[in-house]
């Protein structure tokens, strides 16, 4: 039988801005988080978004990851999972992480045997599973970043043994709990965008019945992941969108040089950024298919027939296997898996094809 983690993250500040704002609470990143550790490969091309309002930086990005922190004691789902878990005869172990060191702790259980290479890798054969409960897709992220980190050789150390289209092994895979039941409905969690059960009793029997489901993985070069996608932008006080410039690249494609106005830009691994409003930007979003889809909206004027200016929406598109977005001017505010930041130069995205995994019946 299994051994179960059921891994919740919390902080020990509740206070409004504890969580992530500092001491890498909640699994967010530090400071010296952003660059690439012993065995993280950071060096490859990427991307970053935005939109809405903006409260961090790219380092503050990761540091609020998590969003709103779990409280002390494990919610009622965690508690559900637990006892469906142990009705299977799984033994349960219930982890709260307050600290990237906490989630590192937890997540060196899933480490393979001693390599000749002397490289941390994961144990394919693992007898030991692990549930994150998340509150946020900010939070799997959080997680799924410190599985990065760890596991992710340098571009010295890289094994002869790791696909050529990648920079890290098959990571371990995960099982997914919601704790908010709403998230599935209006608003489109990714769990909910890719049928995962939201049900506790359902979310056990994928850890112990279910098969891994893998995915891509978007990785960037300020060191940290994106799941679902990100999306560039801002709004003033009275919902209007603001214009803003960035040379914008897909691969070999230019969408746009940075001299054109743009009302948004959208990078999407899965769908949770592919519409705005009532714009469709993103229309086949894939987290399996090995690319990334990439939107600009840009506003372009017309004249009719009669010489009257009007303005109407362009969007452009494109598909591959990096994208980079280089502000031509100021900050952009942009949403990265729910997280708000602000781009302030280059970033750059890439794909990881199948880099990690869900439990799915």
């Amino acid at each position: 039988m299994y051994d179960v983690v059921l891994l919740t993250l919390g902080s020990e500040r509740d206070a409004p801005g504890g969580c992530g704002s500092g001491g890498a609470c909640c699994g967010g990143a530090t400071g010296a988080d952003t660059g690439p550790t012993s065995q993280t490969d950071t060096g490859q091309a990427t991307s970053d978004q935005a939109t809405g309002q903006v409260n961090a930086d790219q380092a503050g990005s990761d540091q609020a990851d998590t969003g709103q922190c779990a409280t002390e004691r494990p919610r009622v789902p965690v508690l559900a999972c637990a006892d469906a878990l142990n009705a299977r005869g799984a033994r349960v172990e219930t982890v709260t992480a307050r600290s990237d060191a906490e989630i590192d702790a937890v997540l060196a259980r899933f480490d393979g045997p001693a390599r000749p290479d002397g490289l941390t890798w994961p144990d394919p054969d693992s007898k030991t599973r692990l549930v994150i409960a998340t509150a946020s897709d900010g939070q799997l992220r959080a997680v799924l970043r410190r599985l990065v980190k760890r596991y992710a050789p340098a571009p010295s150390k890289r094994p002869a043994d790791l696909p050529g289209n990648r920079t890290l092994p098959d990571l371990p895979p995960v099982a997914v709990l919601p704790l908010d039941p709403a998230r599935g409905g209006t608003h489109r969690d990714l769990a909910a965008q890719l049928g995962l059960p939201r049900d506790p009793a359902a979310v056990a029997a994928a850890v112990l019945d279910g098969t891994p489901r893998r995915l891509d993985l978007l990785r960037n070069d300020g060191g940290s992941v994106t799941l679902d996608g990100a999306l560039l932008g801002a709004a003033d006080d009275a919902g209007r969108p603001l214009h803003w410039r960035a040379r914008v690249e897909v691969d070999d494609t230019i969408l746009t040089d940075g001299a054109e106005p743009l009302l948004a830009c959208a990078v999407g691994n899965a769908g949770g950024y592919a519409t705005l409003n009532d714009v469709t930007l993103l229309t086949a979003p894939d987290p399996a298919d090995g690319q990334v889809e990439v939107a600009v909206a840009v506003p372009v004027v017309v004249r009719s027939a009669w010489g009257r200016k009007r303005v109407r929406l362009e969007v452009r598109r494109a598909r591959g296997r990096a994208v980079s977005v280089l502000p031509r001017e100021g900050r952009v505010p942009y949403l990265d898996d729910g997280v708000e930041s602000e781009l302030t130069r280059k970033r750059s995205w890439w794909v990881e094809p199948g880099a990690w995994a869900v439990w799915s019946i």
